[in-house]
C-alpha cells in the first residue's frame, strides 16, 4: 500500500508520522509542496497510490478521475476546509472520502485574536520602526467596548467569540444555521449584512461556499464604519481583493490582517504587500505542532479505516 500526503503541515512533521504508516504496511509519499500541487501534478502522481491526505489542492473530478484509473482507493480530506474538494465526483467514481472536522477551531480563533489586538494596538508598525532604529508610540484603540462582526459561527467562529466575549467586546454574529447558546449567548445573530454598520472590526471565519464567495466587496465596503479593521482567518475569495485594496487606499478600511488570500501564495505584485498598515499570514492558522499532531493522526486513522478495515463507504464531510 502507499499514501500519498499532500497537506503543508502534515509534511512538515512527516517522519513523526512514519511510524503510523509503517505499523499498516504502508508507504508514504511526501512531495515538496509550497501551498498546493497542480491538477497536472496530482493527475500523475494520485494514480500511483492506494491512498491520498489532501490539503488544500484542487482535488477536483479530473483529478479523482485519473486516481480511480490508476490505484486510488480513498481519500481524507486534511482539515475542515473542503471547497477544494469535488465530493460528488467521489461519490460518482466510488471512491469513499471524509474531512476531519473539529480539529482546530481553538488554534486558528487564537490567531484571529491576535491579528485583532495586533491591528488594534498597532505592534506590527512598534515592531518594524523598532527593527529600523526608530522607536514609534502610535496611539491604538482599546478592545473593550468595541464591536466585532464576526462572519462565521461554526468551531472557528464560536472560538473566536469566546475570545471577543472575553475582551469585553460586542459580538454580532452571521451564520445562516448557527445559534449561539450557553457561554456565547451575549453573541448577537444578524442577517448578512444588516448592522455591519456598528462593526469597528469584521473578522472572517466562514468557510468558502457560493453564498459566501466575495460576500466583502465594493458594496459591503461601502457600508461599514470609516475606519474598520478587517481579519480573514477563513477563505482567502471571501473577500474580494481588488474591492478591499480601493478600501484601503481610499482609508475606508484602516487596515487588514489576512491568512489566506485569493491566490496562494501571495502574488508578488500584490498592491497589498505594498500598504503599510497590511499584516500577513501564509494560510499557516491551523499549523501548531499539537493540532497538526491529533488532526493528523485522525486523517490517518480515518484512511486506514478505508482501505484495511472494510468501513463503510462515506462521500461527504463532517461540519
Amino acid at each position: 500500500m502507499k499514501v500519498l500526503v499532500t497537506c503543508p503541515p502534515m509534511l512538515g512533521m512527516i517522519d513523526s508520522f512514519r511510524p503510523s504508516f509503517q505499523k499498516q504496511g504502508v508507504e508514504v509519499t511526501a512531495p515538496r509542496v509550497v501551498q498546493t500541487l497542480s491538477v497536472e501534478e496530482l493527475k500523475v502522481l494520485v494514480p500511483q497510490h492506494d491512498g491520498w491526505i489532501i490539503g488544500d489542492d484542487p482535488a477536483t473530478r479530473e483529478v479523482f478521475t485519473a486516481g480511480k484509473a490508476g490505484k486510488l482507493k480513498a481519500a481524507v480530506k486534511w482539515g475542515i476546509g473542503v471547497d477544494n474538494v469535488d465530493f460528488t465526483a467521489c461519490k460518482d467514481l466510488g471512491i469513499p472520502i471524509t474531512n476531519t472536522p473539529n480539529m482546530f477551531g481553538g488554534e486558528v480563533a487564537d490567531l484571529a485574536m491576535g491579528y485583532i489586538i495586533a491591528l488594534a494596538r498597532e505592534t506590527f508598525e512598534i515592531d518594524r520602526g523598532v527593527r529600523a532604529g526608530a522607536w514609534p508610540k502610535p496611539r491604538g484603540i482599546s478592545l473593550a467596548g468595541k464591536t466585532a462582526a464576526l462572519i462565521g459561527l461554526g468551531d472557528v467562529g464560536r472560538n473566536t467569540a469566546r475570545r471577543l466575549l472575553a475582551a469585553d467586546m460586542k459580538v454580532i454574529a452571521y451564520d445562516p444555521v448557527a445559534r449561539p447558546t450557553g457561554e456565547l449567548s451575549a453573541v448577537e445573530m444578524a442577517v448578512w449584512p444588516q448592522r455591519i454598520e456598528e462593526a469597528d472590526f469584521l473578522v472572517i471565519t466562514c468557510a468558502l461556499t457560493a453564498s459566501s464567495h466575495h460576500m466583502v466587496n465594493g458594496i459591503l465596503l461601502a457600508k461599514v464604519k470609516p475606519g474598520i479593521r478587517i481579519v480573514n482567518v477563513g477563505r482567502g475569495p471571501v473577500i474580494d481583493e481588488p474591492a478591499l485594496v480601493a478600501a484601503l487606499q481610499s482609508g475606508k478600511v484602516y487596515s487588514a490582517a489576512l491568512d489566506v488570500f485569493e491566490l496562494e501564495p501571495l502574488p508578488m505584485n500584490s498592491y497589498l504587500r505594498t500598504h503599510p498598515r497590511c499584516i500577513f499570514g501564509s494560510h499557516n492558522a491551523s499549523n501548531t505542532v499539537d493540532a497538526v499532531t491529533r488532526t493528523s493522526e485522525i486523517a490517518i486513522s480515518k484512511l486506514m479505516e478505508f482501505l484495511y478495515a472494510g468501513q463503510d463507504q462515506q462521500y461527504g464531510m463532517r461540519e
